[in-house]
């Protein structure tokens, strides 16, 4: 698997398909290869680049949480498009990915060609609930060091966030959990710390700066980021929402026939 060296670490990547590029950044947990099938699909109408993001998969997990900023994250990928010798691109993000693709839209607008979006929050605007958070992450990030990965993870698939997987196939829900698994400890613990909701400066009030088109999705059972993706493209100028039927947080693992089918008609309609 490719992978280039930026800013100190090694980020690895796929590059399939041909035609627009459509760079895919994954969530919490994940990596590369939580596109499964959907990267794939994807690739038969545009080059598709999907990246493990920094301590995530294969690429580096360096012991510094101070590496792990959304800010550090953006320059990660401004800099390996740039060895990869794209200068715009369509990008999607999902969840935490989904804050990286808005902090990059908002650092480096000429590089975005449209945006999408899958259950992603703009961040936490009151900031005692902020400190809240911050420090609930702190604790799980506690709990990853001192108790191993398989701990958290039983935690993490037991919020009730998730709890629409349970309908999912058993294989899938297998693959989804030994990704998790896989993940290394200090990175998932240095995420939560420096890319976690608390972590994050909320860009709330910056949507409005969004130029280009944008999609939010959101699973129909996901009652609180229906809520937030709705408020967030009522800010947006040229912003599309759509609720998926029969599907929760992870709206790409529940329903990929449908996920692909939007994205892609979205992309095309948009030029890509």
């Amino acid at each position: 698997m490719p992978s280039e060296r930026v800013g100190g670490i090694d980020i690895t990547y796929v590059d399939s398909g041909s035609g627009s590029p459509l760079l895919m950044l994954h969530g919490f947990t994940g990596s590369r290869l939580a596109w499964q099938g959907i990267e794939e699909d994807l690739a038969r109408r545009f080059r598709v680049i999907a990246i493990d993001l920094i301590g995530h998969g294969e690429t580096s997990a360096p012991d510094d949480p101070g590496r792990y900023t959304i800010r550090r994250a953006v320059e990660d990928i401004l800099q390996l498009l740039d060895r990869l010798e794209i200068s715009r691109a369509a990008v999607l993000g999902y969840s935490m990915g989904g804050r990286v693709a808005m902090n990059l839209a908002l650092t480096a607008p000429e590089r975005l060609s449209s945006l999408v979006l899958e259950s992603a929050s703009p961040g936490i605007l009151d900031p005692e609930e902020r400190r809240r958070r911050a420090e609930s992450d702190e604790r799980l990030a506690m709990m990853i060091e001192e108790q191993r990965v398989t701990a958290f993870i039983d935690y993490w698939e037991a919020l009730p966030l998730f709890a629409s997987q349970a309908r999912l196939d058993p294989d899938v829900r297998r693959r989804q959990r030994e990704l998790r698994l896989a993940q290394s400890p200090i990175g998932l613990a240095n995420s939560l710390r420096g890319m976690g909701a608390g972590a994050m400066e909320p860009v709330t009030d910056r949507l409005i700066e969004f130029g280009v088109p944008v999609l939010y999705l959101a699973g129909e059972d996901d009652e609180k980021y229906r809520e937030i993706g709705a408020s967030m493209v009522s800010r947006m100028p040229n912003g599309r929402f759509h609720v998926v039927p029969g599907a929760g947080h992870t709206i790409h693992l529940e329903q990929p026939e449908r996920y692909v089918n939007l994205v892609s008609q979205f992309l095309a309609s948009d030029g890509n």
